[in-house]
């Protein structure tokens, strides 16, 4: 069994920036990707962000490319996701993914292609 926990959502005005973190503990499984994902009122849950375990390499949707930064915690098996500029449309319950299955593609950014989720961390974004 997996548990993610995420930290760090709270409000915030455009243009703030937050940090996001996620933590993955359980026993007896390993990381192939750390990725988050985001789920804003009355829309689908979509991709935000991948961080491919082994190689440090990183991707992105587009409307976050150049704001946001994934990156591997201090802590052991924990990710962040530093927000930077932040626009309402950021606005979401932001959610944390692991791929446990081997890496197959470049990049996997379908919910259905991740094994474990957290409960997720509201943020908001409002001036």
């Amino acid at each position: 069994q997996v548990e993610l926990v995420e930290t760090g959502g709270r409000s915030a005005r455009p243009g703030d920036s937050l940090r996001l973190s996620c933590a993955a503990s359980g026993r007896g499984f390993s990381i192939s990707i750390l990725g988050w994902f985001r789920q804003a009122p009355g829309k689908e849950r979509e991709f935000v962000a991948g961080f491919t375990w082994n190689t440090a390499s990183t991707y992105y949707t587009d409307s976050v490319k150049g704001r946001f930064t994934i990156s591997r915690g201090n802590a052991a098996n924990t990710v962040t996701l530093q927000m930077n500029d932040l626009k309402p449309g950021d606005t979401a319950v932001y959610y944390c993914a692991l791929r446990r299955r081997a890496v197959v593609s470049t990049r996997h950014d379908r919910a259905d292609e991740f094994d474990d989720w957290g409960q997720g961390t509201q943020v908001t974004v409002s001036s």
